[in-house]
């Protein structure tokens, strides 16, 4: 596998910065980890280069897209917004020009408010939910009990290798 992942962050909510030191790093880490481990489970030899783009926003912001992109009123934690699929190869027509997986948000006080309620610290429950993101950028979905029964192993696989504790503990 020669792919070259490009991570995009933007940091829109300038609480996040305050909120979780090295926001950028961690980011990039969890976001490469999840990437790289579902591109090795593919088996696929992946040659070229391959972006997902992650926001850092606020409730308000998060709200307003999860109204306009899924009609749903309300702030959530993490939105995922798919964009090329990587299983289709990502040979490129032009050398050097990533192919754009997808976009990632994440939003500051559902996702502290969700860390607090399952007394889990800001940055595990945060790692979780980029893992989560990206999952979804990446085609898995858990709209079925089967699918999300999968999804969620995977989860705890990568949040493993990760030295993330696993996030469904409460379930167990």
């Amino acid at each position: 596998m020669r792919l070259e992942l490009i991570v995009d962050v933007t940091v829109e909510a300038a609480n996040w910065d305050r909120a979780v030191a090295d926001l950028e790093v961690l980011c990039q880490r969890v976001v490469r980890g999840a990437a790289c481990h579902v591109v090795d489970l593919s088996g696929m030899d992946l040659d070229g280069v391959a972006e997902i783009s992650v926001l850092f926003a606020d409730d308000a912001r998060v709200q307003i897209l999860n109204r306009e992109w899924r009609g749903q009123d309300k702030p959530t934690n993490v939105l995922s917004f798919p964009g090329e699929d990587f299983r289709d190869g990502l040979a490129q027509h032009e050398p050097r020009v990533p192919r754009l997986l997808g976009d990632v948000v994440v939003a500051l006080e559902t996702t502290q408010g969700e860390a607090g309620a399952q007394h889990k610290t800001l940055v595990d429950h945060l790692s979780h939910l980029l893992v989560h993101g990206v999952l979804h950028v990446l085609g898995f979905d858990h709209t079925t009990e089967e699918h999300a029964g999968e999804m969620e192993a995977l989860e705890v696989e990568i949040l493993a290798d990760l030295g993330v504790p696993c996030p469904y503990l409460d379930r167990i």
